[in-house]
């Protein structure tokens, strides 16, 4: 009996520990909900609390007003929903302690503009490493719709490589920024770091574009009923009164001509 409740506590623990840690994929090193809860996702990543509650910036769930989060899985919307932004630059320290090759995913989601050019910031890796430029989640995939920003880089010997440019590794970390530009401020809905390549990262599902209205009305109309000009009066529909004016006046100019050959 006690040895079968001795291996029942093991399959608990292995249960537990399976349940935060990815499969199928490499190492996950880090992985944070920003602005949100603990959370495992539908392949099995971990992600922590945000550690810079209470510390820098605000933490914000005006996503969850929003029903569904495009390109998302249902059970994972919360990555979206939640956020941290900052009226300032902000960031987050990743461990790099260990050489290998490694993928950041970066998780946005705009929740509350309703158009372009209202956000959009920066991400620097490192300090020296613009990772992503210029970013307009509106933009890229509109209001409330997943969109993942994928950053494979190296570490080796106590150096980082991305895109062939290199930087100094100091302390065993390296930092992610969000830098606050001229439109509004930088914001992060959750990210995780994997040892691996970009290829074992899991991908959203492709981004469909809703067609639009006018579009929609098009196509229901054949090409062969739209006009080609303008409409062309109705013969039908005109005055009976214009039909006879030109009676009308040839009768008035015959009367005086009656009235002088009667003088005569």
């Amino acid at each position: 009996m006690l040895r079968v409740l001795q291996l029942y506590y093991v399959a608990v623990l292995c249960i537990i520990s399976f349940s935060k840690s990815a499969t199928g994929l490499g190492e996950i090193i880090y992985a944070i909900n920003a602005g949100g809860p603990e959370h495992t996702d539908v392949n099995g990543i971990y992600y922590e609390k945000d550690p810079l509650h209470g510390r820098i910036g605000t933490a914000s769930d005006y996503g969850k007003q929003l029903l569904v989060i495009g390109r998302a899985n249902a059970k994972d919307e919360i990555l979206y929903q939640t956020e941290r932004y900052h009226h300032s630059t902000f960031g987050y320290d990743i461990p790099a302690n260990k050489d290998g090759q490694y993928v950041l995913v970066l998780k946005f989601s705009e929740v509350y503009f309703n158009a372009p050019n209202m956000k959009v910031f920066d991400v620097v890796l490192n300090g020296d490493h613009t990772i992503v430029a210029d970013l307009d989640i509106f933009d890229k995939v509109g209001r409330g719709v997943a969109h993942d920003e994928y950053v494979p880089y190296t570490i080796k010997n106590g150096k980082l490589y991305y895109n062939e440019e290199e930087s100094d590794i100091r302390g065993g970390k390296i930092k992610v920024e969000f830098i606050k530009g001229y439109r509004d401020n930088p914001k992060i809905n959750a990210l995780y770091v994997m040892r691996g390549t970009i290829d074992e990262v899991p991908k959203l599902p492709p981004l469909v574009w809703p067609e639009n209205e006018t579009e929609e009305v098009e196509e229901k109309v054949p090409k062969s009923k739209r006009a080609s000009g303008p409409k062309s009066p109705d013969p039908y529909s005109m005055d009976e009164s214009s039909v006879l004016l030109p009676v009308f006046i040839t009768i008035g100019a015959f009367i005086p001509l009656l009235f002088c050959l009667c003088k005569l």
